[in-house]
């Protein structure tokens, strides 16, 4: 994390840490730079789609209209955040999406198949088309986020929000980013728990998007042909 925030804050942008009821050094790490990051931490881990939205809450607050998140495992390169800002140039008030190149990079099977099988749902609840839907790095417009309620509070909140974000209309673009697995990286997603979560949301989201999203999309389409 010390590298990460070290990288991010080279970036010149104002930084913003959620510590989500760590239990190991972490606020030994973050008190070094109490100074320089504006740090919102509890006792109680709450899970990463809590941590998200309090981190959006406070950027909102503060004044902000956009936020970009990043993971803080060293898998993202900071410097990256520079692409997402110049694609925001020509794409404003879109969601972007950093996109991962993860046969290049080497990662672990089974965070290829997540990706692959969140990029079909999303396909299939939004009609979009997506390369990487499981991505941490973010641009996001913060207003448009803070019109939903949310099911989840752990890490489906990236899926859901996104996909609710396309169902009101809100638009993405890719953004090719690099990607690394260092050897001392950390992940806490538990393969079957958070998976058998994500898989219930998605149950959820392609049955509204069946008896309501869908329809609604081929009727739009109808009516722009007629025109």
């Amino acid at each position: 994390m010390r590298g990460v925030l070290e990288g991010v804050l080279e970036q010149g942008l104002a930084v913003l840490v959620v510590n989500d009821g760590s239990t190991d050094s972490t606020m030994e790490v973050l008190d070094a730079y109490s100074d320089a990051v504006e740090i919102i931490t509890y006792s109680e881990n709450r899970g990463k789609g809590f941590a998200l939205m309090r981190g959006f809450n406070k950027a909102m607050a503060l004044g902000y209209e956009t936020a970009i998140t990043i993971d803080s495992d060293g898998q993202h390169d900071p410097s990256d955040i520079q692409l997402l800002l110049e694609a925001q140039k020509e794409h404003p008030n879109k969601v972007l999406m950093g996109s991962r190149d993860l046969y290049a990079a080497g990662a672990p099977g089974k965070s290829s198949f997540g990706n692959k099988f969140s990029n079909f749902w999303f396909w299939v609840e939004t009609g979009i088309k997506l390369p990487d839907t499981q991505t941490g790095f973010r641009l996001y417009p913060i207003e448009p986020l803070l019109r939903f309620k949310y099911l989840t509070k752990r890490f489906g909140f990236e899926v859901e929000s996104i996909v609710k974000l396309a169902w009101s209309g809100v638009r993405f673009e890719p953004v090719k980013i690099n990607v690394s697995y260092p050897e001392d990286r950390i992940t806490h997603f538990r393969p079957i728990k958070d998976f058998t979560r994500i898989s219930i949301l998605n149950v959820w989201l392609v049955t509204i998007a069946i008896l309501y999203y869908i329809p609604k999309r081929t009727l739009s389409r109808n009516s722009r042909k007629n025109k």
